[in-house]
């Protein structure tokens, strides 16, 4: 699959959206990716995950870890489709944790799959829960990497699509982007 393709999705979902986001990392964006949007069709979901599963599956991954709530949906086909358990870190008093009885095996091989990555943060979260418990991290894998590659979590990354958007500082933003109003479509 291919990034024009991938982008395609997004367009044609309407995952795409165009205005003034504050994003989950506090930074300001002319853009959003509203991932939960473009993977609400199972065939969309199959394919996205079916791509990224087919650039990882050489790392020989065991277990598919994912942030709540962005990267379930697509953790769990990645997972699927590379035939590998699946569990997920969720929030617990504002951190990520592992809940629900998920245990992970000293030297079990994980990959962490994510929607977007902006900064990075939830998921060297996760890298570094799996650390906590001597998993071994293999690789992260998303749908969109907003950071084109600039994110260092310490591990290979793959991604379906890799861009260079633009974000601020909420207090050096541009003209055109202070005169509107900001969302959070991530937090609804």
């Amino acid at each position: 699959m291919t990034s024009e393709e991938t982008l395609r999705i997004f367009h044609r979902t309407g995952a795409l959206l165009e205005g003034h986001f504050v994003l989950r990392s506090g930074l300001h964006s002319r853009q959003y990716f509203q991932c939960a949007l473009a993977l609400q069709n199972m065939p969309d979901v199959e394919q996205l995950g079916g791509a990224l599963a087919d650039k990882v599956r050489s790392l020989g991954a065991t277990t598919v870890i994912s942030p709540a709530m962005g990267g379930l949906v697509i953790g769990q086909e990645v997972a699927r489709q590379l035939r590998a358990r699946f569990i997920f870190t969720e929030k617990e008093e504002g951190k990520l944790v592992l809940r629900r009885g998920f245990r992970i095996a000293p030297r079990e091989k994980f990959l962490v799959v994510e929607d977007v990555v902006t900064k990075g943060g939830r998921v060297q979260e996760t890298i570094n829960i799996v650390r906590a418990h001597d998993g071994d991290v293999l690789g992260v894998a998303m749908i969109v990497d907003r950071s084109n590659g600039a994110v260092d979590l310490g591990a290979p990354m793959f991604s379906l699509l890799r861009l260079n958007v633009e974000t601020f500082q909420p207090d050096h933003l541009p003209a055109d982007l202070a005169a509107l109003p900001p969302m959070k479509p991530g937090s609804k």
